[in-house]
């Protein structure tokens, strides 16, 4: 049961990715925040003098994008699969960056324009990098959070239709179609103001956090209680 619940909450995760990249790559100048594959590709273009194709704030995203995945690791420690009061501390934490982050988009003059916008950019990735730490952590199959081409290759790989058994194939269906939902819902949010998309994806970080935390604490008390009742 609590893998389950914890599948639901990385899938959510998944949906607030298709946000923040539709919003990073549509208001940003064509940068991926959180799918480092895309922000790779777009540097090599730039990188080739390809025209209109930016090079210094997809190269910032994918290195700050590490950082927050360094640091996420190191708060994460040695913990296992299981939801713990470190990941929650992560979660927590790329919540309240996100709520900064709308306020400062918010407020901000052109937000999208020049170091204003690089600023955006490299801190979001920063807390997606984290984010994408903990989600890892958790050792949930065909679920990253943050990319869906390994989850595509499984679903056609392992499908009936290539010979196989069809193997996870309703989560990895669930986190392709979520994170497209994603990127529909942050690309309209995108029409009336930039900040909107983002406050809604510190909000749904923020009841995954909720959720995930008292979950987990359930699931202790609930074997303490059986150990106790054995002993």
């Amino acid at each position: 049961m609590a893998r389950r619940l914890d599948l639901a909450m990385l899938l959510v995760l998944t949906f607030s990715t298709g946000m923040v990249d539709a919003i990073g790559y549509l208001g940003f100048d064509k940068v991926f925040t959180g799918n480092m594959t895309g922000n790779v590709v777009i540097l090599g273009m730039g990188l080739a003098g390809a025209e209109d194709t930016p090079v210094v704030r997809p190269a910032l995203a994918l290195v700050f994008f590490m950082v927050g995945a360094a640091l996420g690791g190191r708060i994460l420690g040695r913990i296992g699969e299981a939801w713990h009061a470190r990941t929650t501390t992560i979660y927590a934490g790329v919540a309240i960056g996100c709520a900064g982050l709308t306020v400062y988009v918010a407020l901000v003059p052109d937000p999208e324009v020049g170091l204003a916008g690089t600023i955006f950019t490299s801190v979001l990735s920063a807390l997606m990098g984290a984010q994408a730490a903990a989600a890892r952590r958790m050792k949930l199959a065909d679920v990253t959070t943050v990319v869906v081409t390994s989850t595509i290759v499984g679903l056609a790989s392992d499908s009936r239709l290539a010979g196989g058994d069809s193997v996870r194939w309703i989560r990895r269906a669930l986190a392709v179609a979520l994170i497209l939902v994603g990127a529909v819902a942050g690309a309209a949010t995108l029409m009336i103001n930039q900040w909107i998309g983002i406050a809604f994806v510190s909000v749904a970080i923020a009841v995954v956090t909720v959720i995930g935390h008292l979950g987990a604490r359930k699931q202790t008390l609930a074997e303490a209680a059986e150990a106790s009742a054995h002993a």
